[in-house]
């Protein structure tokens, strides 16, 4: 039941892995009354909304937002006064091995979901259309590749690589072409990696832990000399609620934890939680389980971003540190085995996506 106090917010991609993060956060908060939208394909578990599935507070539709007739029934529904949209066909390898998914649904989905927040937003009277938000939620991958100095900006050029970037751009445009044209309250976020509880296990670091604890290789694309800008999913949710709350119509806010690492040396750092949470029985470190294979296509170098703007603007700043947080993480996946053994089945085998260069 909707409480009429409390702000109606709509998260699409809510049982995904920063949309889970994002959906505790304001169910937790207790100020808002939160409609969790998810299609849950592989990616999309219930069980990473376990905690607040049943709230009063929430409720949880299954829907395709590339469904028009869905979409505006969620709208009619619930009635949302802030839309995170988050849902997105999400991961650089599968989209190496099968482009037309992420096509359909970061750009068709995108389409079809800001046609129905305009919609929507139209209906409203004047002061609830003025308070409306549409918070876009996207990547730094848009911006293609740094070389050893440098950080993106919202003001970088966008050159993206993959057909996961190049898709998540092309959401980027529409939801500001939305704004522009129409007059859509949109704002737009681009965030670094993110780690943390609940991810799903195909990400490099959740991928690194449970395969180091099978006892598998651990693989490592190229050298490993590929930098990476990490960013707890915490506080990625605290920013996100930031900008919808405090951010201005029409800006972008690039997101970071301000942690760059080579990815050879992330996954030494996992190794190292691992050598002290769980031991191996032969009392070797699990580094020696590292691999180096043929690295993906169109692999980029480094991304960083330079989050100067949200932080001066609307006064967030990370709060967990890349140590700390990678150390959490591994304790999250010790303590929480029965929660991914049960991801491991079906489609999903921990095999690395993108090495085959198909589309």
């Amino acid at each position: 039941m909707t409480t009429p106090h409390l702000m109606r917010a709509l998260v699409t991609g809510g049982a995904g892995f920063i949309g889970s993060a994002l959906v505790h956060r304001l169910v937790q908060s207790a100020r808002y009354q939160v409609t969790t939208v998810d299609k849950l394909t592989y990616a999309g578990n219930l069980d990473s909304l376990r905690a607040v599935l049943h709230s009063p507070r929430h409720t949880f539709v299954q829907a395709d937002i590339a469904d028009a007739d869905a979409m505006a029934a969620v709208f009619a529904e619930h009635q949302p006064q802030v839309v995170f949209h988050l849902a997105a066909e999400s991961h650089v390898d599968r989209s190496i091995d099968g482009p037309r998914a992420f096509v359909e649904t970061n750009v068709m989905g995108t389409f079809v979901l800001l046609e129905a927040a305009l919609r929507h937003w139209r209906a409203l009277d004047d002061a609830h259309r003025s308070a409306f938000r549409f918070v876009h939620v996207s990547t730094d991958e848009v911006f293609g590749s740094l070389g050893d100095a440098g950080a993106f900006t919202e003001q970088t050029p966008y050159n993206p690589s993959s057909p996961y970037s190049a898709t998540k751009a092309a959401s980027d445009h529409l939801a500001r072409a939305w704004q522009h044209t129409y007059g859509l309250p949109v704002l737009v976020t681009n965030c670094s990696n993110n780690y943390g509880p609940r991810p799903f296990p195909e990400k490099l670091v959740p991928h690194m832990i449970v395969r180091a604890l099978s006892g598998e290789s651990l693989p490592v694309y190229g050298t490993g000399a590929n930098v990476r800008d990490w960013l707890h999913v915490e506080d990625h949710a605290a920013a996100l609620e930031h900008v919808a709350t405090a951010g201005a119509v029409g800006d972008t806010y690039l997101i970071s934890g301000r942690s760059e690492v080579r990815n050879i040396d992330l996954v030494r750092q996992l190794c190292a939680c691992l050598d002290e949470l769980r031991p191996r029985a032969d009392g070797t470190s699990y580094a020696a389980q590292i691999t180096f294979v043929t690295d993906r296509p169109g692999h980029d170098h480094r991304y960083a971003i330079d989050a100067t703007h949200l932080e001066q603007s609307l006064g967030w700043r990370p709060t967990h540190s890349l140590t700390d947080g990678l150390r959490a993480t591994v304790q999250w996946y010790l303590t929480n085995e029965a929660w991914w053994r049960r991801i491991l089945s079906g489609d999903y085998r921990a095999n690395r996506l993108g090495l085959s260069g198909d589309a």
